[in-house]
């Protein structure tokens, strides 16, 4: 199995190499890596290698892009910017502090994280393309908003995190969780405005920040097809967050339904969903599925587990939750670290709550990166800017939380109680 686990891993090096050196979609060289590995390395089936094809992701993604481009068209989301601005009188560069308080405000009441991504994100993108914002520090704030508040004890991850530890011998407090999360992302949102705000945008040659149709002028009061678009999105709100429904199917139904009531204006909508992002977030997801069926992923963390001393084991599984986490899901991941921790906590001195605490925070807070839903979302909805440049920004500063946000974690919550 070990060999399994280096061709596997050394695939998935190879991947993005070439991905990033080369004008190839990475997505594409994934699905061919899935196809190869999963059959001549890991003895899996065709009908096993596919099942793990994002198909939530995949109609989130869809779903949403589809009706903010239909809104983009009608003139809906010029007409919120515009409000939005006013909100906070002129003052655009708060826009992303405002989105990262909402964002946290909904996920700490309960709201899934990529749900809220996915309501903010579009229009954040938006503000950005209007006002010369920054995409990556505007998309990123929102994520970090996100996380800040998802673990508290209302928040689905607070809920499942503490929800696993209540079936050991452990206790955390759920007051340290949520802070511990809260401050952690509150200060990368800090570092990350501070340095990259006042960045230029990579551009794409022919951007513009005019609207869609220039016939649309942006008036004080929604016109007919604005008001409808605006009682949808209230309509996407409630479903998602009052009743759990799934959120791309309702965009799509929402979309659909707009389009059908201005078919003239809404007939090119569809090219507002970004393909390209969705071929390589699926192909990425489909190939570290496979690795999780095939009990690599679970392999690394053992391995990871039974390695030197407690406090060097904690900074180990922490770097091994982030690396995982920016390619596969957060809440699986967090689901399946705690156990294996476990036994790590009750046999040395480490502090539970903060190695929980830690991992927690190491297993979310690389969602920025676009094989991840956030992340994913994030590059999907950006406007005006070059695809590629962008793309790679979005690694780099992943990469950045990668190789730092476990540190921090281990530094903050296990190194002082230990």
């Amino acid at each position: 199995m070990m060999s399994a686990e280096v061709i596997s891993i050394g695939a998935l090096l190879v991947m993005f190499v070439v991905g990033t050196v080369l004008p190839i979609n990475l997505g594409i060289l994934a699905f061919v890596a899935t196809f190869v590995v999963g059959t001549a390395s890991l003895g899996l089936t065709q009908e096993e290698i596919f099942e793990g094809f994002p198909v939530d992701l995949f109609v989130t993604i869809v779903g949403v892009t589809y009706l903010f481009s239909v809104a983009r068209r009608n003139g809906t989301i010029d007409w919120l910017v515009t409000a939005g601005v006013r909100m906070v009188r002129g003052k655009v560069a708060l826009i992303p502090w405002v989105l990262f308080l909402v964002a946290a405000l909904l996920t700490a009441f309960g709201t899934f994280t990529p749900a809220a991504v996915a309501l903010l994100v579009p229009i954040g993108m938006n503000f950005a393309h209007r006002y010369k914002l920054n995409p990556l520090v505007v998309g990123m704030m929102v994520i970090s908003g996100g996380h800040a508040g998802a673990f508290s004890p209302l928040a689905v991850s607070g809920a499942l995190v503490l929800g696993v530890v209540d079936k050991t011998s452990l206790h955390v407090s759920p007051v340290t969780l949520f802070t511990a999360s809260f401050v952690i992302n509150l200060v990368l949102s800090a570092v990350t405005y501070a340095l990259l705000a006042k960045r230029p945008a990579p551009l794409a040659e022919d951007t513009d920040a005019t609207p869609e149709d220039p016939d649309l002028a942006v008036s004080g009061m929604p016109d007919w097809r604005q008001w409808l678009t605006l009682g949808a999105l209230v309509v996407l709100v409630v479903g998602a967050l009052g009743f759990h429904l799934e959120i791309g199917l309702l965009a799509l139904a929402a979309g659909a339904l707009l389009a059908l009531v201005d078919m003239k204006r809404q007939e090119k909508a569809v090219d507002g969903i970004s393909w390209s992002t969705l071929l390589l977030v699926a192909g990425m997801m489909t190939y570290i599925a496979m690795l999780e069926k095939a009990g690599i992923i679970e392999n690394i963390s053992e391995h990871a587990a039974g390695l030197g001393a407690p406090l060097f084991v904690a900074l180990l599984l922490c770097f091994t939750v982030a690396i995982t986490s920016a390619f596969a899901s957060s809440t699986a991941i967090i689901t399946a670290i705690i156990p294996v921790a476990v036994p790590l906590l009750l046999s040395s001195r480490l502090n539970a709550a903060g190695l929980i605490a830690a991992l927690a925070v190491s297993t979310t807070i690389v969602d920025t990166s676009p094989f991840s839903t956030n992340g994913a979302l994030v590059l999907s909805n950006a406007r005006g800017v070059d695809s590629q440049r962008f793309y790679r920004q979005v690694i780099s500063y992943t990469g950045g939380i990668v190789a730092l946000g476990p540190v921090v974690a281990w530094g903050a919550l296990v190194l002082p109680w230990s």
